[in-house]
């Protein structure tokens, strides 16, 4: 008896200490949940559930705009955006282009290195869109436009948490 008790505590043991790689990857995809996407299309629907049934609850009619996947059905993905709305989209309607979104509602100073008194390249609007390249140190090196630097990570959303 104290052998089949022994190899269930085993099992469940072992699927206890897999479980926090199993709640990170997506079941569609097997790729990393969450992880940031952008908009691929200049419009797309964000609907209420995953599939053409559902009705939609917003309209994006902005390309490159920073998304988080949040969860995975089949071809579509759960995804929220920068205010915190959250809603499904299909898959379709999304890239893995790494894009950033400047938060807040002020300007934000681009600039030439990853410090808060180097150079300022130029001055970023709220809700600006460009693409990332890398972040380090609290910093994210990104373009917009023709311009490139560094700004605060917290100051963009579509950023990796994590260096």
């Amino acid at each position: 008896m104290a052998g089949p008790v022994r190899t269930t505590a085993a099992v469940v043991l072992a699927a206890v200490t897999a479980w926090p790689a199993w709640a990170d990857t997506g079941r569609s995809t097997g790729r990393p949940v969450p992880r940031f996407v952008s908009l691929s299309a200049d419009t797309a629907n964000l609907r209420a559930g995953p599939g053409k049934r559902y009705p939609v609850e917003w309209v994006y009619k902005r390309a490159r705009l920073p998304l988080k996947i949040v969860g995975e059905f089949g071809a579509w993905r759960r995804v929220r955006d920068w205010s915190g709305t959250q809603g499904w989209m299909h898959s379709a309607l999304l890239s893995g282009r790494h894009t950033v979104q400047v938060l807040g509602d002020r300007d934000r100073v681009l600039r030439e290195s990853p410090r808060a008194d180097a150079a300022p390249v130029a001055r970023l609007a709220p809700e600006v869109i460009g693409d990332l390249d890398r972040c380090r140190s609290g910093w994210c090196r990104a373009s917009f436009a023709e311009l490139t630097g560094w700004v605060p990570r917290r100051a963009l959303y579509g950023a990796p948490v994590g260096d």
